[in-house]
């Protein structure tokens, strides 16, 4: 059941129109499922879904030194990308853990970051703390409460958008952002996502977010487009071998122990957590490693598993379930750094028995390049 307390997106009646299953996340009331989990999922591969991510938080750094804040307390490189890239970063301590996994938006005016739900107040906090300290002429403002987010992915999802806005979206690069109008509102549109499907997450004004949900799902409904829950978010996020924030990071994993290091830029420079993971390289890598692994005996393996080999635990589970995709039962595990490695095998003990996994090549599943032209 829901809790009293916790918070609602604006779409929330139009959830229970829908008849879904709200559950607490992150502090939110969300949907977990509106027809069923496996159907939603299948829909985002085969057609197009939307989500409410309206749970989300946002923050925008302004001012003369915002790119340098950014640069010191973020893993990645902002000199990468151009204005109107979007690129994935790390916050870490000083220790290397993580405080949160972050999209940073690179417009012509500001930075604009995504944060996960759960860690809005807390990142806010630490950004503000980390720019106080720093000196530096910026400011870290909280828009969360001001901007509503929505992601339509899917192989159809840029087609049925497209019938909504004068902008051309197949002009816009894989992690291209643009300020621009979706049916006629004016907003941030990314071609992000966190699916394994093209696609793209709109932030229009909170106050906007009900009326362009109904648009899109009118738009796409006649192409197969449902509203998608968190219980196919995660199905399709595992698929695709996406890090979700409490699982394959947290304050004591770091993201090289996540096979991040391709959102950790060492050589650009100081930024907080650098020295930390520099050590960890210098060391050879990580004592622990991410892993993905496929069930070869019957069972579902679960977030907190041990994983054994030869009856010694050697890591445990971050995420696992059932891939509709695959038609298999798979999972992503942080193991020693010894037992690590394609083919190689690993026990998952569920509910006190060893039953036996295979490590295998990630991500699960690759998009077909067979994405729909963003076309009225």
């Amino acid at each position: 059941m829901s809790t009293e307390t916790a918070k609602r997106t604006p779409l929330y009646a139009e959830h229970e129109r829908l008849g879904a299953r709200m559950i607490p996340f992150g502090g939110w009331d969300m949907p977990v499922q509106y027809t069923g989990i496996i159907e939603e999922h299948r829909a985002v591969r085969n057609a197009a879904g939307i989500f409410d991510l309206g749970h989300m938080g946002q923050a925008r750094v302004s001012g003369p030194d915002a790119e340098r804040f950014v640069q010191s307390i973020a893993t990645n490189d902002l000199n990468r990308i151009p204005e109107g890239q979007a690129q994935y970063s790390i916050l870490c301590r000083p220790s290397g853990g993580t405080v949160d996994d972050i999209f940073v938006y690179r417009l012509p005016d500001s930075l604009f970051i995504c944060l996960n739900a759960a860690n809005t107040r807390k990142d806010i906090a630490w950004l503000q703390e980390q720019q106080r300290a720093s000196g530096m002429d910026c400011t870290v403002e909280n828009v969360s409460d001001r901007v509503g987010m929505l992601a339509v992915q899917g192989p159809k999802a840029l087609g049925i958008v497209q019938r909504l806005t004068d902008t051309d979206l197949n002009a816009l690069p894989r992690f291209g952002v643009v300020e621009t109008e979706v049916a006629g509102v004016p907003m941030i549109v990314g071609r992000t996502g966190y699916t394994g499907e093209d696609g793209v997450e709109l932030y229009p004004p909170i106050d906007a977010v009900v009326d362009l949900w109904r648009k899109i799902v009118a738009a796409g409904t006649p192409d197969g487009l449902m509203p998608i829950g968190l219980g196919a978010r995660d199905t399709l996020r595992l698929e695709a071998k996406m890090a979700l924030y409490g699982h394959e990071l947290t304050e004591e994993i770091n993201p090289l122990e996540a096979a991040l290091s391709w959102a950790v830029a060492l050589d650009k420079g100081d930024f907080v957590g650098r020295d930390a993971l520099s050590a960890v390289k210098e060391a050879g890598g990580p004592a622990r490693r991410l892993v993905g692994f496929k069930m070869v005996g019957r069972g579902i393996p679960r977030a907190d598993y041990p994983v054994a080999v030869d009856g010694e635990t050697v890591g445990y589970v971050t995420s696992g379930g059932y891939a509709p995709t695959l038609d298999a039962n798979i999972g992503l595990a942080l193991v020693r750094r010894d037992v690590a490695g394609i083919g190689k095998p690993l026990d998952i003990i569920i509910r006190n028995q060893p039953v036996a996994a295979e490590q295998v090549r990630t991500p699960f599943y690759r998009r077909p390049e067979t994405t729909e032209k963003g076309n009225a």
